[in-house]
């Protein structure tokens, strides 16, 4: 069993004081050394900032506020470097603990590399009907159970909720050339995979609950793409949409992909970004956006 636990939580532009307070509240209450710090990854939210001063006042917590903004990468390689004890737990600011025995379970899985609790997608279905990301995510959900993760464990590896030996992610941490939005987590699997890292997927999820508005996550995955396509050629094999990308293109498809979302991606995107989004279009809108980047 784990005897000693850094919980590590980057946020931007997030209040995390109750997500810290639940978490002070399961490990306070088992015998082991602790400490959770939230990182300020440069946000632009003053009333967030404000808010989580109040984490300082937490046994064994701390808010650290930085000037810059570094990106997703980079924030949680340097929250390992400030961090104290042997394992690490990282976690999303925007996730929620939805279970009582999250942390020891976590701490009853001993002494692997690195493991994967997974998330469950929460929120009422009816009143978030028209909410692309909450019906995406939703609809993926059945692709992401803890057995079906453990078949492909290191492309099926994301970081909102995963347990990591410190030292493994001081000499193996995130790669801070991906600055911008998407693929550090696919990195990293690879990363894992190529020093052969082992990867533990299990079931111990935190709830996901927080879906930003359509328009902003369109804008998300558009960044999303242009970062995949920036590292194109080190995530072949990792990413699933590029290994389709791939097989369309040897078909002789890429002219006709191309020249559809010339003609329809934007009123698709307009579309998707709209009141009444059509969760199909989706995948149509990414895989042509792709196409058209990915010369």
């Amino acid at each position: 069993m784990i005897r000693e636990l850094s919980i590590l939580i980057p946020a931007y532009n997030l209040c995390c004081v109750d997500l810290v307070r639940t978490l002070a509240g399961q490990v306070a209450a088992l015998a082991i050394n602790y400490e959770i710090i939230v990182a300020d990854d440069g946000s632009t939210s003053i009333e967030a900032k404000t808010a989580n001063r109040a984490i300082n006042l937490i046994s064994c917590c701390r808010y650290w506020e930085r000037p810059i903004n570094v990106g997703r990468a980079a924030i949680r390689n340097a929250l390992a470097r400030e961090s104290r004890f042997s394992h690490l737990l990282f976690i999303d600011g925007d996730m929620t603990v939805i279970r009582p025995n999250f942390i020891e379970a976590y701490l009853r899985v001993g002494d692997n590399d690195v493991v994967d609790g997974g998330v469950k997608i929460c929120g009422d279905s009816n009143a978030l009907r028209h909410n692309l990301r909450f019906r995406y995510e939703k609809a993926k959900e059945h692709l992401h159970t803890a057995e079906r993760r453990q078949a492909s464990p290191y492309s099926d590896f994301h970081t909102a909720n995963f347990l990591v030996r410190r030292d493994i992610m001081i000499a193996h941490g995130f790669d801070e050339r991906f600055s911008r939005y998407g693929y550090e987590d696919v990195a990293f699997g690879k990363e894992m995979k190529r020093h052969g890292i082992t990867i533990l997927h299990i079931d111990n999820p935190l709830g996901f609950s927080s879906f930003e508005s359509n328009k902003e996550f369109v804008g998300k995955t558009d960044e999303s793409l242009m970062t995949l396509v920036d590292f194109a050629d080190e995530l072949q094999g990792f990413s699933r949409l590029l290994d389709l990308a791939i097989r369309l293109r040897r078909l002789h498809l890429s002219a006709f992909i191309v020249a559809f979302h010339k003609l329809f991606g934007s009123s698709i995107r307009r579309n998707l970004c709209g009141n009444k989004p059509q969760l199909a279009l989706f995948n149509i809108y990414k895989t042509g956006k792709l196409f058209y980047l990915y010369k």
